[in-house]
């Protein structure tokens, strides 16, 4: 295990990937700023600046959540061929001519538009951002997701206490600055972005001695035709439901189901970002690797189930007791995010062929896309309607994919391992003219039929 040494503000000053490492954090930590001014603010400023009614304003909001879906397999594919560090410069310039359009849109479709490649930019972004990390930090990339999710935390607390300065003065033009602050936010970024080297270790292909370099132009295996790594990304969904718990179920359970005072929804997020920070470093270090991310994902089905255990059986009684229940269930699942975090980008990587991960990166960024878009209609037309029976079986549910989602990763992760093997000491059978990790993820029946191209005897570098 990479040395943890060192606090937060210690693993701040000296972070994974040096240099570059410490100007990505902080280009995060500003650009998750601009928009938690944004969140905070954007619903009002579509109500009483754009002047959109309350259907409107959703159907705006989730039909540029769907579009935004195909930024990370667009960016994933994009950085297969393009050097990561500009295309994420390019995002954030697109973001920064998005929201200065957003100031001259007036009509619905406009703003649809606009929205739509907003969200578009902001998932390719946050996909890059991921890929730029893993090739920057290689083996201590669980410590600097770790660093991520404290410094995006805390710039995301940063920028509503900003949003809350300018609604509360309340006018047009305070809506307009807060608008123009997350632009500015992104210009910022970009700025620091340029600042960074492009990382090396384009996880093309690292052939073994004697073997020609001409196998780079083979083509690489695609993740559209990996029906393993399209299931981990499938069961990924579910095990991001606590975004959509935390901000969509339980502030909506409170006020629709419970006599709790509506003052205490606010506390649900300065807990979330509270236990983020300080806890997501220890977290990260004590499930570090693949295998110890793959146990994360079956303790974050039982959190959330936890979680959801304590909204359907606690909120029935007075007020200050279901008040208590939803706050201790907002612990529950943020404990549960805190294992999502480590789980999903470590194994993302992890399963994925090292020469093609680029496009592997991309897909599997889709899932927490698809959360966002469904995640809410789950909650609110499925779980919430069904009352405290919703609540358990959703609990219930998650923690039996996460049971599946382990067994699957555990499968892959030794496929990968013996495909790392010398091909003397593999044993025959494996195929002639196809790539060793090809056939080891096929013998364990993780690939279902996929063909990656590769002669025989080249495989991928050392896995991390």
């Amino acid at each position: 295990m990479a040395h943890h040494g060192g606090g937060l503000l210690a693993q701040l000053r000296r972070p994974p990937g040096g240099r570059d490492g410490r100007i990505m954090l902080l280009a995060q930590f500003l650009d998750r700023a601009g928009t938690g001014v944004w969140a905070a603010s954007s619903v009002l400023y579509f109500t009483f600046v754009t002047r959109l009614d309350a259907q409107q304003v959703g159907l705006l909001l989730g039909a540029a959540a769907v579009a935004g879906i195909a930024g990370s397999p667009l960016a994933g594919q994009l950085a297969e061929r393009f050097p990561v560090r500009g295309l994420l410069i390019g995002c954030h310039l697109l973001r920064l001519g998005t929201m200065d359009l957003l100031l001259l849109c007036d009509g619905f479709v406009p703003l649809l538009a606009v929205m739509a490649l907003t969200c578009l930019a902001e998932r390719a972004a946050k996909t890059l951002e991921m890929l730029f990390a893993t090739r920057a930090t290689g083996g201590r990339r669980s410590t600097y997701q770790a660093l991520t999710r404290s410094a995006a935390n805390a710039g995301y607390a940063l920028g509503a206490g900003v949003a809350a300065i300018g609604l509360a003065v309340g006018t047009e033009n305070a809506y307009r600055a807060l608008v123009l602050g997350n632009a500015l936010s992104f210009a910022v970024t970009a700025a620091l972005v340029r600042r960074t080297r492009e990382p090396r270790g384009g996880g093309r292909v690292a052939a073994r001695a004697g073997v020609p370099v001409r196998a780079e132009h083979r083509p690489a295996p695609g993740p559209w035709r990996d029906r393993g790594y399209l299931r981990f990304v499938l069961l990924d969904i579910p095990m991001s439901l606590d975004d959509s718990v935390l901000n969509v179920g339980l502030p909506l359970w409170l006020v629709n189901h419970t006599s709790a005072p509506h003052a205490f929804v606010p506390a649900f997020l300065v807990i979330n970002t509270v236990l983020v920070v300080v806890l997501q470093l220890r977290v990260s270090a004590r499930a570090e690797g693949p295998h110890r991310a793959a146990a994360a994902v079956t303790l974050y089905g039982a959190a959330m189930a936890a979680g959801c255990v304590v909204v359907a059986v606690g909120t029935g009684g007075g007020t200050w007791a279901a008040a208590a229940a939803l706050l201790i269930a907002a612990m529950l699942v943020t404990a549960a995010e805190l294992m999502r975090s480590v789980s999903s980008w470590e194994l993302a990587v992890s399963l994925a062929p090292e020469r093609a991960r680029a496009s592997y990166l991309g897909v599997a960024g889709m899932a927490q896309s698809v959360q966002k878009s469904a995640g809410p209609l789950l909650l609110t037309g499925v779980v919430m309607a069904a009352g405290p029976a919703g609540w358990l079986t959703l609990g219930a549910a998650v923690a039996g994919l996460s049971v599946v989602q382990r067994r699957a990763c555990e499968r892959r992760l030794a496929a990968l391992a013996a495909s790392a093997e010398p091909a003397a000491d593999r044993p025959a059978g494996t195929g002639v003219g196809v790539a060793p990790e090809t056939a080891a993820l096929r013998s364990a029946g993780m690939t279902d039929g996929v063909t990656d191209g590769m002669p025989d005897g080249v495989t991928d570098g050392p896995r991390r």
